[in-house]
């Protein structure tokens, strides 16, 4: 997403905040024991038929719902909308089809249009229908054959891999299995998670898990009163590869072409590395983690010493959001239905799927 590239600060504000606080969660596996439709599974054999699960292509309709309860970016509408507030509002409808790593193609409608991006062995084409735009990227070969066996101690199996999840987290969510699950009109599992601390934001995430194929097909993340906040599902799925054609474009007539660079996939030498090493060691270095579980607080030093005077669209944003203070200094408090978020005059921002006053705390350490 290119304003969240340009943008640092925003990164923090996106829904991957939330969906990496349940990637994150501590869990304990139990089997829901209800008379469902289908056999009873446990939570360790789920995640271990996800692991294992393959098909050889899909075409299907995928419905994204977000209701973050964030406010508008001043300036950002229209033909110019951007991805962030895409993600955090509304419902938007994708089309997408898969036959291989490198033939797969996804339409997201909107009340602008359509985009596709096409990628067709090397050509990766990305098409507008309402700006009658398209841009063309060549592929290199791919240059890296960098030896990256896995580690001693890594797992062995899907099984030991499940075991090994489960019992390395601490027991700070319950996580269930519902049997009584249809999607896209098929029959599926769903791993439930539940908190148990009552101060978390999010109250549950349900993943749906296809009876047939053991894929994905829907996630939802809910906040109080079993609000969605966040939901990503299949409203029509097909597990059959599709036809090669299905990958293949040709620029309608009248459609302005850009040949973009060729893009090489290269090993990184040691020489390369260096720079992007200093940098992920410095901002680890600038990030701590405050609490554990649902309810742990990311606070990280920012880019820039002072991110409210910033100019443009982010610094814009900024002044609409509330003034606030406390022992640990001043800011601007963002609130929304499943996270909240501080950004403090001196340069710092909090984040977590909490409340306001668990970020103060966090920003007083």
């Amino acid at each position: 997403m290119r304003i969240l590239a340009s943008k640092p600060a925003l990164r923090w504000l996106a829904p991957a905040v939330v969906v990496g606080a349940v990637a994150t969660t501590s869990l304990v596996a139990a089997s829901a024991q209800a008379d469902k439709s289908l056999p009873p599974i446990s939570a360790q054999q789920l995640l271990v038929d996800l692991q294992q699960s393959k098909i050889d292509g899909l075409s299907g309709t995928v419905i994204q719902e977000a209701d973050l309860g964030l406010p508008a970016i001043p300036g950002v509408g229209g033909e110019d909308n951007s991805e962030l507030t895409s993600l955090i509002s509304g419902t938007h409808t994708l089309r997408v089809r898969y036959a291989a790593p490198d033939k797969a193609r996804v339409a997201v409608f909107s009340s602008l249009g359509e985009t596709d991006t096409i990628t067709n062995g090397k050509d990766v084409w990305i098409w507008s229908y309402k700006g009658q735009k398209a841009t063309h990227r060549t592929l290199g070969e791919h240059a890296d054959k960098t030896n990256r066996s896995a580690p001693a101690d890594a797992p062995q199996t899907p099984q030991e891999a499940a075991q090994k999840f489960l019992d390395a987290i601490t027991p700070s969510t319950t996580v269930s299995t519902d049997a009584s699950v249809t999607v896209a009109g098929r029959e599926a599992y769903e791993l439930v998670l539940d908190p148990n601390d009552d101060d978390a934001l999010v109250k549950q995430v349900r993943i749906a898990v296809d009876n047939a194929t053991r894929q994905p097909l829907r996630v939802q993340v809910f906040a109080a009163n079993k609000q969605l906040v966040l939901g990503v599902g299949y409203k029509q799925v097909s597990f059959t590869r599709p036809d090669d054609a299905e990958f293949e474009f040709n620029a309608p007539p009248g459609t302005t072409v850009t040949e973009a660079p060729k893009v090489e996939h290269k090993a990184p030498s040691a020489k390369d590395r260096q720079p992007v090493e200093k940098k992920a060691a410095a901002a680890k270095e600038q990030t701590k983690i405050v609490g554990t579980g649902w309810t742990s607080v990311v606070v990280r030093q920012l880019d820039g010493a002072d991110p409210t005077a910033a100019n443009g669209q982010l610094g814009a944003f900024l002044d609409r959001l509330p003034k606030v203070s406390g022992s640990w200094g001043t800011g601007r408090l963002l609130t929304g239905t499943a996270f909240s978020a501080v950004v403090t005059d001196d340069g710092r921002i909090a984040v977590g799927s909490v409340e306001p006053d668990l970020l103060y705390a966090a920003l007083s350490k």
